[in-house]
């Protein structure tokens, strides 16, 4: 039997988050998904904010894609929708927060993982790094607590405890002083410890996951943590309103698209690829390292981020494959690449080493990588060009994380974008030659349901020229 559209659900969730990024919560949130999972549970896992790698490690432990939801690029009623259509049929819903409990858009509350805990209406669980403190760890709880008290922290997880004298000391005062239950702990433990490299964890996709890690990581997790006050703290969560999936217009026709996929580039949202598939678009994929040529029959490509620089030697010796994108390039394909992916189109990367690897050449410029990052953050795009995804005065929300740049790079005449970081920054983005768009600016397109459209219509309209 169907549930009546705008009937309330019983959606049991949970929020995991922290004071600040590397104290462990990605860990912890990951060691109680593999564990619920163990239980036999359905773990349906989000992340809060933009992010591509956390959510690559969520969906190799739940076995279930992995969903963004964030309160400062989509409307409150988009989080909701993606929240509702996902979260329908599992056990529970396991969120990963974002940087700190309260860190938002500059010194908003937007973005943050409290901000979004109120929408969702989810109980918070604080993960808390006690390595270097016992009782001063109840003045850190009670601090985020009393800063808003809207927020329903409902318990705390210790991490990197030393020894059992070390947490019983540390839980019985926070316990005492914010009458807020403390759920476990992890103790110091290198074996658990999540790989990572310049722009964050190494991607679960990438090798075949870390079967021993995980098998530690749950361990440890049903030995130290109270999974059963989990589950009930997540089934005190209020229903929710059962809404439609995500409101994309309406279709505008078959075509096929081309999605870059392997270790060079993985990322991209899931929703990006159902909104796309929802519209009318099918799907396939193929590799940039491996593949001599681009699939058959295709209207489109779409290139999302990764780790080109660490592939330079792969990509570049893929001469045929590398031909064959510049070919559909001067065809007037519709391609849409994404930081990684914009790297990939330009005449050569230059790697950390100062090495320089030919690439595609649609751009003639290099990506440079740099010593340190270039970017990070939410960013607001203004369109000044008609483009395949936006037209002429668009505003767009986006966010950036790279650490390479455009040397050489043509006039502004040849970017579609003017990006604001702040009032102080505005820069150019967005190279534009026919109908390619390249950019560093990274794109949910449930945060706009035009971008997605605009992209199938200029695939549909380059097939309907053929």
């Amino acid at each position: 039997m169907k549930t009546p559209k705008n009937t309330p659900l019983e959606c049991p969730r949970i929020v995991f988050a922290a004071i600040q990024s590397g104290s462990g919560k990605t860990t912890v949130t990951l060691g109680v998904m593999l564990a619920l999972r163990k239980m036999g549970l359905k773990v349906q896992p989000f992340k809060a904010g933009p992010d591509y790698l956390d959510p690559m490690q969520h969906g190799a432990a739940c076995d279930r894609p992995s969903r963004n939801l964030d309160s400062w690029l989509m409307k409150p009623s988009t989080v909701l929708e993606l929240f509702s259509a996902n979260a329908k049929g599992a056990d529970i819903s396991v969120i990963e927060g974002v940087m700190g409990l309260y860190d938002g858009f500059g010194d908003t509350e937007y973005g943050s993982t409290a901000h979004l805990a109120g929408m969702l209406g989810a109980p918070v669980v604080l993960v808390l790094n006690a390595a270097s403190f016992s009782r001063s760890a109840a003045a850190i709880v009670l601090g985020a607590k009393e800063f808003d008290k809207k927020v329903n922290l409902a318990g705390v997880i210790l991490n990197n405890v030393g020894s059992p004298n070390h947490y019983h000391l540390a839980k019985s005062t926070i316990e005492q002083k914010t009458k807020i239950p403390v759920l476990g702990f992890l103790p110091k433990d290198a074996g658990i410890r999540l790989p990572e490299r310049h722009l964050g964890l190494v991607p679960a996709g990438e090798k075949r996951v870390n079967a021993g890690l995980y098998r530690r990581l749950s361990f440890l997790v049903e030995k130290n943590i109270d999974l059963r006050g989990i589950l009930r703290i997540s089934r005190k969560s209020p229903a929710i309103k059962q809404l439609k999936p995500f409101s994309a217009p309406p279709r505008h026709g078959k075509v096929t698209i081309a999605v870059a996929r392997d270790e060079a580039f993985n990322f991209y949202y899931q929703d990006n690829l159902d909104i796309l598939k929802g519209l009318g678009a099918r799907l396939v994929e193929f590799s940039p390292l491996k593949d001599k040529s681009l699939p058959q029959g295709i209207d489109g490509i779409y290139i999302g981020g990764g780790y080109p620089e660490l592939f330079s030697v792969q990509l570049s010796a893929n001469l045929r494959m590398r031909k064959d994108v510049l070919r559909y390039a001067g065809e007037g394909l519709p391609i849409y690449a994404e930081c990684g992916g914009l790297m990939y189109l330009v005449r050569n990367i230059v790697d950390f080493q100062g090495k320089s690897f030919p690439m595609c050449g649609v751009f003639d410029c290099s990506a440079v990588m740099a010593n340190k990052r270039q970017a990070l953050g939410y960013v607001e795009i203004e369109v000044r060009k008609d483009n395949i995804l936006s037209r002429k005065d668009d505003l767009i929300r986006a966010h950036t994380f790279h650490w390479s740049y455009l040397k050489n790079a043509p006039g502004r005449e040849s970017f579609a974008y003017v990006i604001s970081k702040n009032k102080d920054k505005q820069y150019s983005d967005g190279l534009i030659r026919e109908n390619v768009l390249a950019s560093y600016a990274h794109l949910h397109f449930a945060s706009n349901a035009r971008l997605a459209g605009n992209f199938i219509g200029s695939c549909v309209r380059h097939k309907e020229k053929r």
